[in-house]
């Protein structure tokens, strides 16, 4: 157990600083309706991993054990993928793509519809999705108990929602005390969440790559 614990770790610290979802929680923090759009999307968001990670835990369990073949080629595929996306993410880290539109539309979005896009960021975004198979296959390859696969998901999305839900808990509780920092820290994420990303992905690809090798060899 405590052996898969620390192969999540790598996952859930790549979900944690994904700047996007951080930024949003930010906007939304900042935004005219703070308290209940930051809440609706910390709970989607929190949703989305546990359920994208839970899929692929029975998905992990039905191709066999972590020292299986079809498990290393999994996470050696999951690594390639990784890879690739890192170095795209690192080729365009200088590039302005510009304000995604739902970032705009922050100020008028309800409760609702920021639940949505918490679970979306999570469950579907593609960068954060790999990172949900990758600790779902972990979990499912470890041939666990159920509870014990259970308690595994939970520490990984506890820790994977962490960078999103404290800022919004604390939000309740300190609202002007956190105007301030909260300001500060989306600046720098804005400048700098490309490089951030890329190099995050960069390193857990090279660690995928390097299971998945190990596993066939």
């Amino acid at each position: 157990m405590g052996a898969v614990i620390g192969d999540l770790l790598p996952f859930a610290v790549g979900v944690a600083i994904s700047p996007i979802p951080i930024i949003g929680a930010i906007l939304m923090l900042l935004g005219k309706r703070a308290r209940t759009t930051s809440i609706g999307f910390a709970i989607g968001w929190l949703a989305g991993i546990v359920i994208a990670t839970t899929i692929f835990v029975f998905l992990g369990g039905a191709f066999g054990d972590s020292t299986s073949t079809a498990t290393a080629w999994i996470k050696l595929a999951l690594g390639v993928a990784l890879l690739a996306e890192g170095i795209r993410e690192w080729r365009v880290r200088g590039v302005d793509h510009g304000t995604p539109k739902w970032m705009t539309a922050i100020d008028d979005m309800k409760p609702v519809t920021a639940l949505g896009l918490g679970f979306a960021l999570a469950a579907i975004n593609p960068k954060n999705l790999m990172m949900c198979i990758g600790a779902g296959v972990t979990v499912g390859g470890a041939a666990l108990s159920v509870g014990s696969d259970v308690v595994a998901v939970a520490v990984f999305s506890i820790l994977a929602a962490t960078t999103v839900v404290i800022p919004v808990v604390a939000y309740q509780v300190a609202a002007d005390r956190l105007r301030g920092p909260l300001d500060r820290l989306k600046a720098w994420l804005e400048a700098n969440n490309k490089s951030v990303m890329a190099t995050l992905i960069l390193v857990i690809a090279v660690v995928l790559i390097g299971k998945g090798i190990s596993g066939l060899a």
